[in-house]
């Protein structure tokens, strides 16, 4: 049992369990043979979703009925209708001016496995989120699924609204279990009772797609987008997919959506395999507009089901999550479906931080939280984005730290004399520059290379300058692989025959806003019946290498490359947070430092080399 010495935390004890990969069979569309229009029966009818050149209206509704067909609903997210009609009339309706494309109402279906303690909450860091004072409050989440039931002591204060388009009422009640164990792993209360959500305080909304089975049509999967839009919904969950593109007009809803603000997350698919080849991402998650989400166990390995392809983005725990399900109860289930809210919650503890601003100026700020969740991720797999993991594990504890400030240049001037040379001789000069630091030795990569934009005395770029007069040189030398501390430059300009000037400036590089683990250290003591307690000390430090206090820092330790147990921790004055596992059994201990919280200090993501023996 993993505890922090100055509280006892949450000790894991995890139990992996193959899943079962979901069956994900689009129904079938058959061109017409003819465009004979005659009276149909029931059995001849096909789903279909009619994207008009501009906005539908009711002509465009009594086009659809001339044929023979069923108006379903008009949107007005996007340009179309869905509608029944006879298979026999889809070729007068697509020859028709006015319509631009007509496509199957593709089937989906939810992304998860079968019925396999909640730990990738703390995982990614939430935890650590959460005692810095940011649980989503105010949050708009809306679980794009087979409903809520809103009933349920964890979920019933967070959730607010939603829609039933399966049953077209207000009354979107989970008949399922999958919306209402995606709806936990988001938000469940923190009422120290069931589980808890990544964002336990942001609120829920129901747009019930999928039916008692887990299986609905793309057409309603788009009036909850535009419920969403018009509800002014920050972020939507699509736990579900399809093997077979559903169109332009489901893109065209994800795309709206993403343009009117929303962040939308969706489930990449258990259509994987153990050796991680091939295109297999469902629909909604290959969408640009969208983030496609793999799934992970507790080792930060991809499942073998998880859905493997280039539009992956992040990667979140989907390996025996346990979560809420009506009724009141608590299941652990597997898949993607269920690593994908970590990600939805993750976004919504973003949004909430109020460190994101809209920095491209397009009056949103979605974007920028997809980019933070993407830039502060932990790499996993091949370095950079890849087909397994995208960007690797979502880690919401340096996502919510929004960017990092730049490190500041140092302006550099050097004025040449050249007085003693004729007009119109030679005098071809070139700057140059040697950094050093404070104890005089050279830096390596801050070389001449770096003044490639330095300008002469008339704002040209120069590297080398036809120079007949004296003149004044400047230019922004970037020093962000200088380490703290006092440096000096020395800039020289020479030219054919001799050096003629040189200038020296000094600039102190300061302790960036920074935070890394310094070192992991192990002790024994005490202990019972021969057994002794293992200490475990996360060290942390500043960037100019000064102890953090008061920091929070979460770990995972592992006993024989086997998950021991997880816990987080408060760094003392001298900066070290310390943890014990008491009267821990004999072994090899290794620790992985999760996620460290301190201020506005971001954290690197990186745990030192480690190991400690008993």
């Amino acid at each position: 049992m993993l505890h922090s010495r100055h509280r006892v935390l949450y000790p894991a004890l995890l139990a992996l369990m193959a899943a079962v990969l979901s069956t994900l069979a689009p129904v079938p569309f058959v061109s017409p043979a003819g465009s004979t229009l005659a009276a149909q029966s029931s059995d001849t009818l096909t789903k279909v979703i009619i994207t008009f050149r501009s906005a539908p209206g009711a002509s465009d509704e009594g086009l659809v009925r001339g044929v023979g067909g069923r108006v379903r609903n008009r949107f007005h997210l996007v340009h179309a209708i869905a509608a029944t009609v006879p298979q026999q009339a889809l070729a007068a309706l697509r020859a028709n001016p006015r319509i631009a494309l007509v496509e199957p109402d593709v089937r989906i279906f939810a992304v998860d496995a079968e019925l396999d303690n909640s730990w990738g909450v703390k995982r990614i860091g939430a935890g650590t989120v959460h005692d810095g004072g940011n649980r989503g409050a105010g949050v708009k989440v809306a679980v794009i699924d087979t409903g809520i039931d809103r009933f349920h002591p964890d979920l019933a204060a967070n959730y607010v609204d939603g829609w039933d388009f399966v049953n077209n009422d207000a009354d979107p009640m989970d008949d399922n279990q999958h919306g209402t164990h995606v709806a936990g792993t988001i938000a469940a209360r923190d009422d120290d009772a069931g589980v808890v959500g990544v964002a336990p305080e942001a609120k829920l909304y129901a747009l019930k797609v999928l039916d008692a089975n887990g299986a609905g049509d793309f057409s309603n999967v788009i009036l909850a987008l535009q419920w969403a839009v018009d509800h002014g919904i920050n972020v939507t969950n699509s736990s579900f997919g399809s093997t077979q593109d559903p169109g332009s007009a489901a893109k065209a809803a994800y795309d709206n959506a993403e343009a009117a603000g929303i962040l939308n997350v969706a489930a990449a698919g258990n259509s994987g395999n153990c050796q991680g080849t091939g295109e297999n991402t469902l629909w909604p998650a290959r969408y640009a507009s969208v983030i496609a989400v793999a799934a992970t166990d507790s080792n930060d390995a991809r499942a073998c089901f998880s859905s493997t392809g280039l539009d992956v983005e992040l990667a979140a725990p989907g390996v025996s999550v346990n979560s809420t399900v009506p009724g009141g109860g608590y299941a652990v289930f597997s898949g993607t479906s269920m690593a994908t809210p970590h990600v939805t919650g993750a976004a919504a503890l973003v949004f909430a931080s109020g460190n994101i601003t809209d920095t491209n100026g397009n009056g949103r700020i979605n974007d920028e939280v997809r980019g933070a969740l993407d830039t502060t991720a932990h790499d996993l797999g091949a370095a950079g984005r890849d087909a397994l993991y995208g960007f690797g594990l979502v880690d919401v504890a340096a996502a919510v730290l929004g960017p990092v400030p730049p490190q500041p240049a140092v302006a550099v001037t050097v004025t040449t004399n050249k007085s003693s040379y004729a007009r119109g001789v030679d005098t071809t000069a070139q700057l140059t520059t040697v950094v050093k630091d404070e104890n005089g030795a050279a830096i390596t990569g801050l070389a001449s290379t770096a003044f490639v934009t330095t300008l002469d005395g008339l704002g040209m770029p120069v590297v080398f300058a036809e120079t007949t007069s004296p003149g004044t040189y400047s230019g922004s030398l970037n020093i962000s692989a200088a380490a703290v501390g006092s440096h000096t430059v020395v800039v020289t300009a020479t030219d054919s025959r001799s050096i003629t000037g040189s200038s020296t400036a000094s600039f102190s590089v300061t302790a960036p806003n920074t935070v890394r683990v310094k070192s992991i250290t192990y002790s024994l003591y005490g202990g019972a019946n021969g057994r002794a307690n293992l200490g475990i000390a996360v060290l942390i430090v500043d960037g100019a290498g000064a102890p953090v206090p008061n920091g929070i820092v979460s770990v995972i330790v592992y006993r024989n490359f086997a998950f021991y147990g997880a816990a987080n921790g408060r760094s003392g004055p001298d900066g070290r947070a310390l943890f014990e596992a008491r009267n821990a059994p004999a072994g090899c201990y290794q620790t992985l430092v999760a996620a460290v919280l301190a201020g506005t200090r971001s954290w690197d993501s990186v745990t030192p080399p480690n190991q400690g023996c008993k």
